[in-house]
């Protein structure tokens, strides 16, 4: 446990996990207080939601850490792929916004601020968990295979969040039910006319996540350019 955190030290990556740790308090706290205030448990499935944004961050951190001890570079590929199962976990929850409404005994206000600390905590997760992924990748190949598998991802966490929020489906359906959700996913693929929400819903959350992504890369560009 000390040479991880001496590890994450080196590279610079404690503070982040620090600032991190603490954002994701705040969030447990305040639907804590919030059930506390008023003895209903209405927004504790923020807290389940959280924690799945967080096991990507996990994953990425470990691979950013631990990486140039997988000797064959093709090994990269299976956590990768674990990774990419649980990464719409984290842009997942701005759309629990759809939640949002006015409720007795708690001010409208109150709520709204809960659900952005959690969709922006998540959000920030993600894109973290994204530059770490990229980072990886183009140390042990290339530039462009790192933004690709970038741009990638980020394409299919938009797809990801409509499987989600519209179709219930959750990361570990990949092992507990592989054949019903291939069978989701062909269906809107082979027959695009026919299911124009996934297409909808994918392509404006894809854009937001691409846009939103490059940017933070290009201010991580300018604000640490010498």
């Amino acid at each position: 446990m000390i040479s991880f955190f001496h590890r994450l030290k080196e590279m610079n990556r404690l503070y982040i996990l620090i600032i991190f740790s603490l954002t994701t308090i705040l969030c447990v706290t305040l639907v804590a207080f919030r059930v506390q205030y008023t003895s209903k448990v209405t927004f504790v499935f923020l807290v389940w939601n959280i924690f799945l944004a967080l096991v990507p961050y996990m994953i990425s951190t470990l691979l950013v850490l631990y990486h140039h001890t997988i000797k064959q570079a093709a090994w990269l590929w299976i956590p990768f792929m674990v990774w990419l199962c649980f990464f719409p976990n984290a842009p997942y929850i701005l759309t629990d916004l759809f939640h949002l409404k006015q409720r007795p005994g708690v001010p409208y206000w109150y709520d709204l601020a809960l659900i952005l600390f959690f969709a922006w905590n998540g959000l920030m997760l993600g894109f973290a968990s994204m530059m770490d992924i990229q980072a990886v990748f183009t140390a042990r190949f290339k530039p462009w295979i790192g933004w690709t598998i970038s741009i990638g991802s980020l394409l299919l966490g938009g797809f990801g969040i409509y499987l989600g929020r519209y179709l219930r489906w959750n990361s570990w359906d990949v092992i507990s039910s592989p054949m019903q959700l291939l069978h989701d996913i062909a269906t809107r693929i082979l027959n695009p006319f026919q299911h124009p929400q996934t297409y909808g819903v994918t392509i404006l959350f894809s854009t937001f996540l691409l846009l939103g992504y490059i940017l933070l890369m290009q201010f991580s560009k300018v604000y640490t350019r010498k």
